[in-house]
């Protein structure tokens, strides 16, 4: 732990913080200490992106405190990187993780002009928006049931995207249904009683409608499997992010809804993707 700043110190860091005598270097250092003593492991490229945000001495040291205080940095920031682009995240809202860009590379391939997308359990919308970004003239669709996840989803996607609230399918108008090229979903799959071991920039500050996957973690899952079908044109697929180890189950889901499942994972990325069509 860092000695306790003297008092009256702006932001808590270091002696002098934000005074003129005070050198850019020292004010760097005096946020990495800040960053490392409340745990964060990549305090040196956190405290970069939270003093390029500041727009002054007082802004910066509000922004340290929250995220020592364990905000997500990209709650504090408001925005996440996630395939290249910045995604806009607001409070409360699922942050996309790197893992997630494995559903966007197995889905690019499927992709043609005129293609039409579905982004299912959308969260901010970074898949859906990924996929217009890196696939020309495709239609994109998006939904998911929490109100401020559509949001941040409406800011991200392209003006042309529809972006609906509501219960999975349900939000969708019927006249899509048979339309879908591509389906791809990042429901929630973490198993309700795992949730308390997760970080608690997650547990804490996400919405837990976008983390609790139900008893196994497969029960949106199983609710989007199943109504697949219905929604996928003669030749499309679905696209699913899942756990390596619940893999074999949504697979099967996959194969009792009458889709012919294929595992996608990338040791990389530490990222699984169950893919198939008709």
């Amino acid at each position: 732990m860092t000695e306790p700043p003297a008092p009256d110190s702006p932001a808590g860091v270091s002696d002098g913080f934000g005074a003129n005598a005070v050198a850019a270097s020292s004010v760097v250092a005096g946020v990495v200490r800040r960053l490392r003593a409340a745990g964060c492991v990549f305090a040196e490229e956190e405290a970069a992106l939270l003093i390029e945000a500041a727009g002054s001495d007082a802004e910066l040291h509000e922004l340290v405190e929250r995220r020592a205080a364990g905000l997500p940095l990209e709650h504090i920031l408001g925005w996440a990187e996630f395939a290249g682009l910045r995604i806009a995240v607001d409070p409360g809202v699922f942050v996309p993780r790197r893992r997630t860009e494995l559903l966007v590379a197995e889905a690019l391939p499927l992709l043609r002009p005129g293609s039409v997308v579905l982004d299912l359990c959308c969260g901010s919308g970074a898949v859906g928006t990924a996929l217009a970004a890196g696939a020309s003239g495709v239609r994109v669709y998006a939904a998911d049931i929490d109100p401020a996840a559509v949001r941040s989803a409406r800011r991200n996607l392209p003006d042309a995207a529809d972006v609906f609230e509501g219960d999975l399918y349900d939000a969708l108008p019927a006249e899509l249904r048979g339309r879908f090229d591509v389906i791809v979903v990042n429901a929630p799959y973490v198993p309700s009683d795992a949730i308390a071991t997760m970080p608690p920039e997650a547990r804490l500050h996400e919405a837990r409608v976008a983390l609790d996957g139900g008893g196994d973690g497969l029960d949106v899952q199983r609710r989007v499997i199943a109504e697949a079908r219905d929604w996928l044109s003669p030749t499309g697929r679905l696209l699913i992010e899942t756990s390596e180890h619940q893999a074999p189950a949504t697979a099967a889901l996959f194969t009792a809804a009458g889709l012919h499942p294929h595992i996608r994972h990338d040791d990389d990325l530490d990222a699984t993707v169950v893919m198939g069509g008709r």
